[in-house]
Order: C-alpha cells, then sequence, then structure tokens
C-alpha cells in the first residue's frame, strides 16, 4: 500500500485513526480466559468491533513474545486474521527493531515476510544500514522512531549541536533512505507543539502519533499541527479503546469508543477540507 492507498482509506473511512493492540492478558475480561488462545480472541472481537472506524492497527510485539511461542501464535493469528478478513487495513508491527545489517535483514524478513505486517517501527540510532534491509520491501513501510512521548525522550533526542536538535538530524537525514510512499515516522502526540515545525522538516511523510488519551495528548492539537494536504496522519489510541471495558461488551464498547474518535476526526478532516 503506498501513500495514495493509504490516503484513499482515510477518506473513504473519514478517520485516520489506528487501534493499538497491547494485549495483556492480566487486563482481558476473564470470561475470555477460558479460550484456547484468549489473547487472539479479545483481538479478534475488538477488530470487527473497530474496523469501521479504523484504518490502522499496531499490535506492540513485546504484548506477544512475553508469553514466548504462545504469544507469537496470538500475533500471526492476529495479523493473519486482519488481513483475511479486513484487507484494506494497515498493520503495523510496534517492534522498534533496528540493528547491525544482517541482523536487520532478519528481522524484516521476520515481519514484513514471513508475516502480512504493512510496516514495522524502526529504531534509527545505528544509522542507515540499520535501517536500509527494511526498506528493501517493495510495498511494505518503516516506521522511523524520531520524537517519541516519554518521559526519558529528554535523555537523548533533545540533544542540541550547532543548533539542530538530534530528532530534527534524524527527520533530515533519513528522507535520503526512502520514500514519502515506504518511510513514516512516530511523533509523540504529547510534543504536538512541536508538529508544525515538524512539518517544516518532512512536509509530506505520514506521521504515526502515539499518545492520545490515556497519555493526555491532545487530538485537536495534532490536527491542527500535523494534517497535510494527504492528511500525512496515523493518531494510535490503544488503552482507551481496548481497555475501556472488561465486561462481556467490551468489544461493543471498543467500538463505541472507536466511533467517538472517529466522529472527532471527521470534523478535522473536514475542517482542512480533505473531505
Amino acid at each position: 500500500m503506498d501513500q495514495t492507498g493509504l490516503f484513499e482509506n482515510i477518506v473513504k473511512k473519514r478517520s485516520f485513526l489506528c487501534v493499538g493492540l497491547d494485549s495483556e492478558i492480566e487486563k482481558i475480561p476473564t470470561f475470555l480466559l477460558k479460550r484456547k488462545d484468549p489473547i487472539f480472541e479479545f483481538n479478534k472481537r475488538i477488530v470487527d468491533s473497530t474496523h469501521e472506524y479504523a484504518v490502522a492497527y499496531k499490535p506492540n510485539v513485546a504484548f506477544y513474545e512475553c508469553y514466548g511461542a504462545k504469544g507469537w501464535i496470538s500475533l500471526e493469528s492476529t495479523v493473519r486474521y486482519i488481513k483475511e478478513n479486513y484487507p484494506g487495513i494497515f498493520v503495523i508491527a510496534d517492534a522498534k527493531r533496528g540493528d547491525i545489517g544482517n541482523t536487520s535483514k532478519m528481522y524484516a524478513k521476520a515481519f514484513l515476510e514471513n508475516m502480512p505486517f504493512d510496516a514495522i517501527t524502526v529504531a534509527p540510532y545505528m544509522g542507515e544500514d540499520s535501517v536500509s534491509p527494511f526498506l528493501s520491501y517493495k510495498g511494505k513501510w518503516v516506521v522511523l522512531l524520531a520524537l517519541t512521548s516519554n518521559k526519558g525522550a529528554d535523555d537523548f533526542q533533545y540533544h542540541n549541536e550547532d543548533g539542530i536538535k538530534l530528532f530534527e538530524r534524524v527527520l533530515t537525514v533519513s528522507q535520503k533512505w526512502g520514500t514519502t510512499n515506504n518511510l513514516m515516522y512516530v511523533v509523540g502526540a504529547t510534543r504536538a507543539e512541536l508538529l508544525k515545525d515538524i512539518r517544516q522538516l518532512v512536509p509530506d511523510h505520514f506521521l504515526l502519533v502515539p499518545g492520545v488519551g490515556a497519555q493526555g495528548g491532545s487530538l485537536e492539537e495534532v490536527a491542527k499541527f500535523g494534517l497535510n494536504s494527504k492528511c500525512g496522519l496515523l493518531v494510535n489510541s490503544s488503552r482507551g479503546i481496548i481497555f475501556a471495558d472488561s465486561t462481556e461488551n467490551f468489544d461493543k464498547v471498543a467500538g463505541e469508543k472507536a466511533k467517538e474518535i472517529q466522529v472527532e476526526m471527521e470534523k478535522y478532516l473536514r475542517r482542512h477540507k480533505l473531505i
């Protein structure tokens, strides 16, 4: 899927919502624990109830690999279920990989070849040769960490040398590695006021924006500073949707929460004359 395809889905659904599938077994409704694969069953019901409002899903790999082999089965089952039943939806492996070239090549093979993910989050710290193996897959995307929403982001990402912050250098240099059709960036919603400056550096790339909802980021601020002529945003919400309810109606409530966000997103898309 290229940028045009992403934008077409955004226009069709009047939404730029990405639902994070950070599925902790301790938080899923207890009645699901009787199932053979509780995490997959939870994800399946979340996807079925939110797919009308979401253009993307983002399983965080840590919430699966912590359970060993059975966790990987849950992850792969989830991705394949989405692709088989809702093939137009963009699926991101939130894996934050990045290592020397040959190792990155194997990570890329795992997520972009052996599993049907459309994209993977990648850490840029080791430079171009650690990222390029992921970019070698036609039709797949790298989502490069640029400016994150955690407190520790202050330790390195704002380091200023000759008037250029480290995250700004990441944005500037990495654009030479890929294109607007295979490279997007993670920019935390809790730093929404910086999106205006970030858009000066990457005006045409898509941005994956976590931190809206439970982490306190403002969707209105993100839209105000981050929207471009092709939307250019995938805004992620995880806990605020998938763990909004713990009863047998959890999936229905998740759908209602996703719809609330979609309605707000539609307002901003109309305001920017994108739909």
